[in-house]
């Protein structure tokens, strides 16, 4: 074992996969233990200045499940007690033959699942967010955390959606 550990710390990491699509992990990024509703979950260490880690999150719901697209934006965009006069506008690529749309809002961060009664207001949150329109359903992969942790995060999270394949 000992001469195999030097191999294994070359090898790329294993795709995160759901619905037909697979994605590379960032590097850096450490993956949690399975939750409900969740594909995928990653922890981001925090930037210098913040104190607590960012989190990107991978929901699946099934085929036809979840909401569209723009139900979506709506409903993340709701996750902050500010709601802006003019919404930022979605932008929309495509990637790897697939549609994706993403949504960069920032503010004060109600925190809590949807389910929660009680809300943690975290100001100077930021919100990067990604609707992957995949074949066996959309998939959403939402960075939520501290400013200063999302913008370093950004190129990674950019790069694991232009790492999507079928």
């Amino acid at each position: 074992m000992r001469l195999l550990a030097p191999l294994l710390l070359c090898l790329p990491l294993f795709p995160g996969s759901i619905a037909g699509i697979q994605w590379t992990d960032p590097t850096g990024w450490k993956s949690q233990p399975q939750r409900p509703m969740r594909a995928a979950t990653y922890l981001i260490d925090p930037a210098t200045g913040d104190t607590e880690p960012a989190e990107c999150a991978v929901f699946y719901f099934g085929a036809g499940q979840g909401g569209g697209v723009a139900e979506n934006i709506q409903r993340w965009l709701g996750q902050f007690q500010e709601k802006p006069a003019t919404p930022p506008e979605p932008k929309k690529q495509t990637i790897a033959g697939l549609q994706v749309t993403t949504i960069e809002h920032a503010g004060v961060f109600l925190a809590g699942g949807p389910m929660s009664q009680q809300k943690t207001p975290k100001p100077g949150f930021r919100l990067i967010g990604a609707i992957v329109e995949a074949p066996e359903g959309n998939v959403f992969f939402k960075l939520t955390g501290p400013a200063k942790t999302i913008q370093a995060a950004a190129p990674a999270f950019h790069k694991m959606l232009q790492s999507i394949k079928k």
